[in-house]
């Protein structure tokens, strides 16, 4: 344990204490992505996420915050040292885009913030919550000051974060949120996230009867249950479209992979043909690759601000009409992440959303862009960045959270070289 954390640690209980106290109830939720590639079958201790060779040339826009509420609270009163030990969980998705960038990210702002000596990570595909909360008592047991991490479950990690809490640990959920009240969330509105890409393809499809592909994520993740919220709310404004292969899509695992396969089978049958949409939870250029190479023409579809998905959509040459729009879903949560559980551990005030499902939360809220008009082609244009990995997000910084550049989180590199 850091000699700062060993005089705030007390402050810490007390002021997330005095934080959930001053915190409205959550009301009803009202928007990435975790999908699991191909998985080392044992766990690193602190091994480094992969990332791509080349640098980006220039930053993508930020990701816009949900309206603050009035900052909830107070923090340890103690400024840091520079000597903070963090830990960080991601149990999920190793090899895709946006797990990859997320821990990227997380460990470029730790690097970033001259804040960080130590950072402990653990990055591998686990099934569930059960290794994610040994995750977490390893990361208490490390004695860091801070825990990140990426939740497998909305509530089974209580028991380890308790642990965590009295132990003076600060502890940030991203992504997707916790309930444990003395946990900030980082939280990508997943619900709405699904809400506008439903939205948009509905609106798009038009007047008459129409029936939409619908292919989810990973089983039981927060983000995919959110998203499954999402998609029935806008799937319910529009009683002329159904989905197959049934009301409760297709889980894709948010493997690319395993997305392919998916979409090969599908797209060459006849269930292809019957249909005039597509709704994906984040594995979409594979979809539009396999149409491709399919011969068959393509109906709209919705995916996410994956670099290459978005190039296909501005890519009239190669993929000829072509029609879709993505939502914004920034893996820059991880990097967000550290640098939260940084400002609770130095002391400052932390703004948060009214309208989040939980207190403490911190809400991004996504933006959709289609490549059918002039404005929302300009707006893609916008997200792109050169050099980066194409199964990335194109959103690598949050607005006053994160401060490394563009190419240090391609980099990829953590404080000691991690």
């Amino acid at each position: 344990m850091s000699q700062t954390r060993r005089f705030h640690a007390l402050g810490v209980t007390l002021a997330i204490a005095m934080l959930v106290a001053a915190c409205a109830t959550p009301g009803a939720t009202t928007r990435p992505s975790t999908p699991a590639a191909t998985a080392p079958a044992s766990a690193p201790a602190s091994a480094p996420a992969s990332a791509p060779a080349s640098a980006p040339a220039s930053a993508p826009a930020s990701a816009p915050a949900s309206a603050p509420a009035s900052a909830p609270a107070s923090a340890p009163a103690s400024v840091g040292t520079g000597d903070y030990h963090i830990g960080y969980s991601n149990a999920g998705g190793v090899g895709n885009g946006f797990r990859e960038e997320q821990v990227c990210t997380a460990k470029a702002e730790a690097l970033a913030s001259g804040q960080v000596s130590e950072m402990t990570l653990f990055h591998e595909n686990i099934t569930g919550a059960a290794g994610q909360l040994t995750h977490i008592r390893d990361l208490i047991a490390a004695d860091v000051d801070a825990i990140v991490f990426n939740p497998n479950d909305p509530a089974a990690l209580n028991p380890a974060l308790d642990e965590a809490e009295a132990a003076g640990i600060v502890t940030v959920s991203v992504d997707a949120y916790v309930t444990h009240e003395g946990t900030y969330n980082l939280y990508n509105n997943q619900i709405l996230y699904a809400e506008l890409g439903a939205r948009w393809l509905f609106e798009h499809l038009g007047e008459g009867d129409h029936t939409v592909w619908y292919m989810r994520g990973l089983a039981g993740h927060p983000a995919d249950s959110d998203r499954h919220i999402g998609f029935q709310n806008a799937l319910a404004e529009f009683p002329n479209i159904t989905v197959v292969p049934s009301a409760e899509g297709v889980h894709t695992g948010w493997d690319p992979g395993m997305t392919t396969d998916i979409a090969n089978t599908f797209v060459n049958s006849t269930a292809y043909d019957e249909v005039d949409g597509i709704w994906t939870s984040g594995m979409d250029s594979q979809v539009v690759d396999v149409i491709k190479d399919s011969g068959k023409a393509f109906v709209p579809i919705v995916g996410a601000d994956l670099g290459a998905f978005v190039a296909q959509l501005l890519d009239d040459e190669n993929f000829p009409g072509l029609e879709g729009a993505a939502v914004t879903n920034t893996a820059a949560v991880g990097g967000a992440g550290v640098s939260l559980a940084l400002k609770v551990l130095n002391g400052e005030a932390i703004d948060t959303a009214e309208d989040a499902p939980q207190p403490n939360t911190v809400l991004l809220t996504p933006v959709v862009a289609e490549n059918v008009t002039d404005e929302g082609k300009a707006t893609l244009e916008s997200w792109q960045v050169d050099g980066l990995d194409p199964l990335w997000p194109l959103g690598l910084e949050i607005e006053g959270y994160t401060t490394y550049t563009p190419e240090e989180a391609v980099a990829c590199e953590g404080p000691g070289g991690i």
